[in-house]
Formats: C-alpha cells, structure tokens, sequence
C-alpha cells in the first residue's frame, strides 16, 4: 500500500496541473466563441440584403456556439471536480499535521444517554470523529455515527475486510467524495424517500393518451394554419383550450414541482454516485452484498436515476414563461412530464430506500477505509472465541502524536476486573479511553492503535463524565446513581459488556463514596462484569485480596529533582505516590 503522505502530495500536484491545463482550454474556448459572435455578427450585416444566406450564417453560427458552449460547460464541470480533489488532499496533508480542530466534529451525534457516547471523545472538539470522518452526504456522516455507536459485536471479520479493500482504493475514494461535493443538497434523503413512499397520483393512462391526441391535433391545426387552408385565430383558441385543460390539474402539478424541485438535484447526485458503485469490481463479501441492492433491476440503478433526473429537469421547464403558455397550450407538456414522474414513482419509488442506502453506506465506509489507510502501522484485531477479552501489544490512544505516545500492554481475561490507581495527570483517563476506543474501533471493523491485538468481541458501557441537568431538575450525586444504575441493569440482562467506570460517587463524602465504591464493583464483580475503574481510593484495592476476579493495576508518578516525572506506562500493582500536595505548592497555591 502507498505511502499516505506520498500518496496526497502526488495526487495534488496532478490535480493541480490538470486543472491549470484546463484552465487555458477554457480561456481558448472563451476566445472562440467571441470570435464567432464576431463572425457571424458581421457576415449578417454584409449579407442581410440575401436573407437566405445570412440565415445560414445566423445557423451556422448558432450550431458552432452551442458546440463550443457544451464543451466549454463540460471543461468547467472538469476542472471543478479537480479543485474539489485537491482540497481533499490539502486537508489530508493538514489533519496529518494535526491541523483537524476546525472541521465538523459531530456534537450533534452526542447523547448522555447512550451507552458511552459522552464519555470517550467520540464527538466533540478533537474528538474521534472530527478527526477521521470523510463523509461528504449528511445521511452520510448520520449513517458513520450510527457504526460508531452501534456496539454490533456481529460480522466483525466482514467489515474488516470491507475496510481493508477500500484502503486499497485510495483514488476511487477521493473520486466518490469530490463527485458527491460536486452538487449541493439543501433536502435530506429521508424527506425525499418519505415523499416518494407517501405519494399519490392523480393522473392515469387515459390524460396520457389525452396529450399525444392534443399534440397531434395542435400539429395539424398549426399547419393548417401556416398554409392559410383555415384561418390561424383558430389556433389561438386552441392554446386557450390547451391551457384550460392544463389548469384543470395546476392545483395537483404545482404541489408535483414543489416535491420534485427539492429532489432532482439530490437524484442527479446519486445517479453519479450510482455509477461509481456500480462500475467498480468489488471482492469483500459486504461490499459485494451491497453492490448487488443496486444492480437486481435489468437496468442498472444509476440509469435509472439518470433518468428520473431528466424527466424531473423536464418539469422544472414549466418555469419557462415561453414553454409554459406555449408547451401547455398546444401540447399538454405539464401534464404529460407530470405523468412521466408519477410513472417512475410507481415503478421504483419503493426501491430508492435502498438504493440511497447503499450510496450513504459507502459514503461512511470511505471514512473508515480512509482512516485505514492513513493509520497502515495500525492492526486489525484477531477475533477470538477464547476467554481472553484484550490481549494487546503496544496499545496506544489513537489520536495522540506517534512519536511522543507511550503504549502499554495489556492483558484483560474475560470476566476480569481492574482498578487502576495512579497520580493526578498520570494517565489513568487517558488509557480508559485508550480501551473504549480499542472496543469501538475493533467492533467497527477498524484496525486499533496497538501493534497486535487479540480480541473477543464485547459491548461497551462506561460511567465517566456524569453531569447534573438543570433541566431535569436532578442533582450531579443523583445523575450518578441513575447513570450507575443503568450500568447494573444492563449488565444484569446482557453479560456481553465490558464496563468502564471512572472516578465514581464524586458527589458525596470520602468514607460514603469508599464503601459505595466498594460495594458497586463488588455488585459488578458478582455479576461476572469485565471492565476497569479508575480511582484516587486506595481503599478499593483492598478488594484484590478477596476475589479472584479483580486485579491492580496503576499509574505512578516520581518527583525527581523538585519535578514531577510520569512514564505513563500502565504496571500491576497500586499506586504509592500521591502529587496533589506537590502540585498545589509547585504552583504556589499553598
């Protein structure tokens, strides 16, 4: 696999220099196109005495600006998609600098309630999914949140995989991200689906049939008038027919256009979309699955939506002052595009669901395999069915610098309990998260930050960063129990979670807060819980002695020379070394 940095550099400067080279057939064609203006311009003044010949140059001209004018807006279109890649890779080259404080970071995605969404950075400033979500769809980066905080502990090797192969295609997913930035959605996908599954016709075969007949009759009655055979004012109230019968429904097809004017920019992007799924040849099972939801009709589902975005663009034409009087007058166009809609509704409305499924699922699954790819010295854990629930070599935190993080082993049986003990400031949150994360990322299918892993699936919950809510009227002391007691009664209808806890019972007294301590891990610990605590209550690890279940672990801290030195590397054992007093008269607040 190519070097990540190497990688974005290169294709920068190819983009780069595609788009300057563009750039100058763009100034070329603007030059032509004035200068058959020009052209044509003065050959009609010299010939306008010969009509026949100056409307011959009039057509001439027209044909060859169109011409030029088409290729000039494809050019465009070109060079627009380039810019967009080489800001893709402007901002990989920055996030691997650490410059990723300023992009979407996913608050929104935050709920205290959840199982441990609050409490590991998952969203947030600098948080995990600031730093690695490549989503460029809003149902996209919904559908990345959701993996994230699914806990699907199934089909991990499949997602794995899937993940893998899409780090190998580095090009293909920059393609996919700059294609989908190319249109700008104002309408989500779920009101257009929830519109497409809701709607009701109101026109049939019969005003189909109705309009062929009237644009045939309005064509002889045209040409009958031209040629003087029946007087032309007839063809006048024939357009006053036309537009009589067009208002009869105007109610219904202005309510058609209101809908489809959201949705057409959102189906001409998924059409592209579409088509890049479409054509690329996928191996990893779950790719493959979800390539085959777009590829059951005969025609492809990108033809499809291509197709819909031309009839709905022909409806939008109604917006034509000319098209509208003269189009509905003589050929019933309103009622014959509207008709064409409501045909497609019926035919693939129920199918779009799935469709825009698959296109926002891979949307997130690039953001994955993106993050692989950036992280190639990261490993996938091996799923394992044995009674080991992490057994890690070099587990680090994801997000923190490479060359100033320090790992740490790690060794956590199933059925185990830890309590970490250490210093202020000497790494006991950090690595709680560090594990958290190790779940999250592992269960997602994502390789973990450590240089091998063995791993049998769990889910995850933790207790970390409880906080009181003036809303719901309800004290910190009292959000701590209800949070504590969702750990218990989860724990007690499903055994298959790893707990995390941190620093629990801050709301009340030192003695209270030691015997409640005690008692909850104990309650835990009977109820054959897996997972670690962190805490400053040395008293806690009085436990070790009488149940088998729990292990020391800490974090020490070593005053060396009137300074205080952490080597953040997680030993068993507890803690001796306090430096709160320390720190209070280093920084001369006693």
């Amino acid at each position: 696999m190519q070097n990540p940095a190497s990688f974005y550099k290169e294709q920068l400067e190819i983009n780069q220099a595609a788009s300057k080279q563009i750039f100058k057939k763009l100034s070329l064609y603007s030059i032509l196109r004035l200068t058959i203006f020009v052209l044509v311009v003065t050959g009609i003044y010299f010939t306008y005495q010969n009509w026949q010949i100056a409307a011959g140059i009039a057509l001439v001209g027209i044909a060859c600006f169109l011409f030029l004018l088409t290729r000039y807006t494809d050019l465009k279109s070109k060079r627009n998609l380039h810019k967009r890649l080489i800001a893709i890779n402007e901002e990989e080259l920055k996030i691997a600098k650490g410059d990723f404080y300023e992009r979407a970071d996913g608050e929104a995605f935050q709920n205290p309630k959840h199982f441990f969404s609050l409490d590991i950075d998952l969203f947030g400033k600098g948080s995990f999914f600031q730093f690695m979500n490549r989503t460029a769809l809003k149902e996209g980066a919904q559908k990345l949140s959701e993996n994230l905080l699914s806990n699907d502990i199934t089909n991990i090797k499949e997602r794995q995989e899937a993940i893998n192969e899409l780090a190998d295609l580095p090009k293909w997913r920059q393609n996919y991200v700059a294609v989908a930035q190319g249109v700008e959605i104002e309408h989500s996908a779920t009101s257009i689906i929830t519109w497409l599954k809701e709607y009701k016709p109101f026109l049939g075969k019969t005003q189909y049939i109705l309009t062929i007949v009237y644009a045939m009759a309005s064509v002889v009655l045209l040409g009958l008038g031209i040629t003087e055979i029946i007087s032309i004012s007839i063809a006048g109230y024939w357009l006053l027919l036309g537009l009589g019968i067009t208002g009869r429904y105007l109610k219904h097809i202005n309510n058609l256009s209101q809908h489809t004017e959201r949705a057409k920019d959102t189906f001409r992007q998924y059409a592209l979309l579409l088509k890049a799924i479409e054509t690329t040849e996928f191996t990893s099972k779950l790719l493959k699955e979800k390539q085959k939801l777009i590829q059951s009709e005969d025609v492809k589902a990108s033809e499809i939506f291509s197709k819909f975005s031309k009839v709905l663009d022909a409806l939008d034409n109604r917006n034509n002052l000319i098209s509208a009087v003269f189009g509905n007058g003589f050929l019933l166009i309103d009622i014959r595009n509207s008709f064409n809609v409501e045909k497609w509704i019926s035919k693939y409305g129920h199918k779009v669901d799935d469709w825009f499924e698959v296109v926002t699922f891979f949307d997130a699954f690039n953001s994955f395999g993106n993050y692989a790819f950036n992280h190639q010295d990261f490993t996938y854990p091996i799923i394992t069915e044995d009674p080991v629930t992490i057994l890690a070599e070099g587990l680090g935190h994801p997000l923190l610098n490479a060359e100033k993080r320090v790992d740490s082993d790690l060794e956590l049986k199933e059925e185990q309990f830890f309590i970490v003990t250490g210093a202020n400031m000497a790494g006991k949150s950090t690595f709680l998260r560090t594990i958290a994360l190790h779940i999250v990322m592992a269960n997602v299918g994502l390789p973990i930050c450590a240089k091998q892993s063995k791993y049998k699936p769990i889910k995850l919950i933790t207790s970390m960063r409880t906080t009181d809510s003036l809303t719901d009227d309800s004290s910190y002391f009292f959000s701590e129990l209800t949070r504590l007691k969702f750990v218990v009664d989860t724990i007690e209808n499903d055994k298959n979670y790893f707990v995390i806890l941190d620093e629990i019972l801050k709301g009340t007294n030192s003695t209270d807060k030691a015997i409640g301590s005690r008692k909850f891990v104990e309650k835990l610990v009977k109820q054959n819980a897996t997972g670690i605590i962190a805490t400053h209550d040395l008293s806690l690890t009085e436990i070790e002695k009488e149940l088998v279940a729990v292990k020391n672990y800490y974090f020490d801290a070593e005053i060396i020379n009137d300074e205080l030195f952490f080597d953040y590397k997680l030993k068993q054992g507890v803690c001796q070394n306090m430096n709160a007093s320390f720190l209070l008269k280093k920084m001369e607040i006693i």
